[in-house]
């Protein structure tokens, strides 16, 4: 039996366990897994971040950064070219009610969006100011611009070769482009490729997508209202959840349209008080960010600290090429698949470049982060280093928010909520599109993945998993291996679309549609 064979039946087994096993026996039951899976996993998880030689850069983030780059390069900036046209197409000028496809392109925004907005833009931005110094915001804003490109790739590709059904509903992913794009041009290994991406999905959507959720909702809930029983908030989440995944993309799509442009503006319009307070200082934080982008005063590791700090929460904020945007993407409806790669180039520009510069600049402007003298490192006012783990990054967000008014920590833990449930649902696609990939399509099917997918949030919220987590963090960025490894033999073919697209638009070919 291979590996992952091994550990894909180990998620299963866990999933048959009650949540009352879980109350009586957490602690015995979170050190098994916990050992189990760190002998399991312990060498890949080491693979998958492993720095480059010399460095503590994660090889996976230049990975990321570099296809961004390339990309970025060989569409000609088409972030900068088609955005204003990006912005039609959500706004629907152009959409066609006829075309085949689930969702609208604003749905299909939202949906995507709702797995990348998340506790990253909250705690993660903590983290990699409290380590780079607030120059690592400037390389953030720089990663979330040239990864617009790597979405605008797969997007494109995951609608061009996304599968049909009679009944209305489609199929896509990079498992879908991988496999009948190598197929199309002749070149070997698509479907095993398809096939590993496939896996990496479904473990990283029940790990890093919903168990790691729930359990860090748990942990902001319990933190206003009282320690209680995790498999409590578990229990809770998964009926929502379930309540709202059981009807499909459909159901999920009319769901975040709603809560992605409330649970934004809820997030920015708070950020923006703050800022509005502390108007006087906005002009010294940007300040701060230039000067640290590049001299890294009392920064780790100088200017590189703050670089390495910034792509790496650029790259684990917005998932710019790892593949999981274009299987939502492709369920828009469109005849034209280059114009969701246009719709979804947005995506990278309000995860990283607006929700994450917004938290960013409240941490630096409200006094939180200071500098030890003894050590040159940010740390949190009162002592505490700021870059200890997760919890001090959402300590460190929830005291720069508290610094301007009191109650406003409220409003970040209803956030953290609306992050986490936003994440689960849109990951719960992701891992069933993976699931009947590899399993096949049908109501059976996708009714057990969305079971399991809901059991392994009571689990999540109940259990302090760490090893699982970091494997299903593993598997997420595995998948961009595999994805971004399928682009580079693709993107010719997204370069006749795009010139095609482009043609037609500037003759006058495409135009707006008369609704």
């Amino acid at each position: 039996m291979t590996l992952i064979s091994r550990l894909f039946l180990s998620f299963i087994a866990f999933a048959a366990l009650t949540p009352a096993a879980y109350a009586q026996d957490a602690m015995s039951l979170d050190q098994k897994v916990n050992e189990a899976f760190a002998s399991f996993t312990g060498p890949f998880v080491s693979l998958i971040f492993a720095p480059l030689p010399g460095t503590s850069f994660p090889w996976i983030v230049m990975w990321l950064v570099v296809a961004a780059t390339i990309f970025t390069l060989y569409f000609g900036f088409v972030q900068l070219r088609f955005f204003s046209h990006a912005i039609s197409l959500v706004k629907g000028d152009y959409s066609d009610p006829k075309d085949a496809g689930e969702v609208s392109h604003f749905q299909a925004l939202a949906t995507a969006l709702s797995g990348t907005v998340g506790l990253g833009n909250i705690a993660g931005v903590a983290v990699a100011v409290g380590i780079g110094g607030p120059g690592a915001t400037f390389w953030m804003i720089l990663a979330g611009l040239l990864g617009m490109a790597s979405k605008f790739t797969e997007c494109t590709l995951g609608v061009k070769y996304r599968n049909e059904y009679p009944d209305g509903t489609v199929s896509g992913g990079p498992m879908y482009y991988i496999s009948k794009g190598f197929k199309e041009r002749g070149l070997p290994g698509g479907k095993i490729l398809a096939v590993l991406f496939s896996v990496f999905c479904i473990l990283g959507a029940l790990g890093g997508g919903n168990m790691f959720q729930a359990n860090q909702a748990h942990a902001q809930i319990s933190g206003i209202v009282g320690d209680y029983p995790g498999w409590i908030t578990g229990i809770i989440f998964a009926i929502v959840v379930f309540a709202v995944i059981v009807g499909g993309v459909k159901s999920i799509a009319r769901v975040t349209e709603k809560v992605v442009p409330f649970m934004g503006i809820l997030y920015v319009g708070a950020a923006l008080v703050i800022l509005i307070i502390n108007f006087d200082k906005i002009g010294w934080a940007f300040g701060q960010i230039f000067d640290g982008a590049f001299t890294g005063l009392g920064v780790a590791g100088g200017f590189v600290g703050a670089l390495i700090q910034g792509f790496k929460r650029a790259a684990f904020s917005n998932e710019a090429g790892v593949g999981s945007a274009a299987i939502a993407h492709s369920a828009v409806k469109t005849k034209e698949p280059i114009t969701e790669g246009f719709v979804s180039l947005l995506e990278p520009l309000i995860d990283t470049v607006v929700i994450c510069t917004m938290t960013a600049l409240v941490i630096t402007i409200s006094g939180q982060l200071l500098i030890d003298p003894a050590t040159s490192l940010y740390m949190v006012e009162g002592g505490s280093i700021a870059t200890v783990d997760g919890n001090s990054g959402v300590a460190l967000t929830s005291a720069a928010f508290g610094s301007a008014i009191s109650w406003f920590p409220y409003v970040l833990a209803i956030a953290v909520v609306l992050f986490a449930f936003s994440t689960m649902i849109s990951w719960s696609y992701y891992g069933l599109k993976a699931w009947t990939y590899l399993f096949g399509e049908g109501k059976v099917s996708e009714i057990i993945f969305k079971v399991i997918f809901c059991i392994f949030i009571v689990i999540g919220a109940a259990a302090s998993l760490g090893p699982v987590i970091d494997f299903s963090d593993a598997a997420i960025f595995a998948m961009a291996v595999v994805n971004i490894t399928g682009l580079y033999f693709l993107m010719s073919i997204v370069k006749k679309e795009l010139a095609s697209y482009a043609s037609r638009l500037k003759s006058g070919e495409i135009r707006k549609f008369s609704h």
